[in-house]
């Protein structure tokens, strides 16, 4: 019976332990709700809308800068300025000849 003490753990040690094995249940108990939620999550309609978004139909730049043109906000030489500056075309391509 000599040294009865001496191989058991103190109270410190049941409080550690104790700790670390509430932290283990807690991530991987964390970790099966973040994996079930990502894998049951359903992909939005038309594709991923994380980092990479598309831009949703009828609201790309050419849509807007035609319902700006339509409200009259824009004339028409502007109007096809801006639209072959954002097709990349030359200012004067865009535009519809006079003759």
């Amino acid at each position: 019976m000599m040294f009865w003490y001496g191989h058991g753990m103190n109270g410190w040690g049941w409080f550690v332990m104790s700790i670390g094995t509430l932290l283990f249940w807690a991530l991987l108990i964390i970790l099966g709700v973040l994996l079930f939620r990502a894998l049951v999550r359903p992909t939005p309609p038309g594709g991923w809308h994380g980092t990479w978004q598309k831009t949703p139909p009828g609201s790309g730049p050419e849509q807007i800068l035609a319902e700006r043109y339509a409200r009259g906000e824009i004339d028409d030489e502007e109007y096809h300025r801006r639209l072959a500056t954002l097709r990349g075309s030359p200012a004067d391509a865009g535009r519809p000849s006079a003759s």
